[in-house]
């Protein structure tokens, strides 16, 4: 197996996968800390790097249908969240893009 190649956003408040410690991404990146996931607290940001994702899916969430795909540590594999590929409602097509990282 080669090695994974790893990106680093810099920054000074980092955000970084609780199992392996790799950095994700920044506070300037940050968009919202008012989302919930499945496992309680979640924040929205515009952009983490490091991840590897699943297939798209649809679902159906208090917001509306939403297209996301799960998104893990690309070093530890852990989930950390999901992106936004596609919103139905026009007020939610501003998640199209953006990560949840719980």
């Amino acid at each position: 197996m080669g090695r994974i190649f790893l990106n680093h956003t810099g920054g000074i408040r980092l955000y970084s996968c609780a199992n392996c410690h790799m950095i994700l991404t920044n506070h300037s990146e940050l968009i919202s800390t008012w989302f919930t996931g499945a496992t309680g607290r979640a924040f929205l940001f515009n952009k983490v790097v490091d991840l590897q994702d699943s297939e798209v899916q649809d679902w159906v969430m208090l917001t509306g249908s939403h297209m996301v795909q799960d998104v893990s540590c690309k070093n530890y594999n852990s989930k950390l969240g999901w992106i936004y590929e596609f919103a139905t409602e026009d007020s939610q097509r501003y998640k199209e893009g953006q990560v949840i990282l719980e």
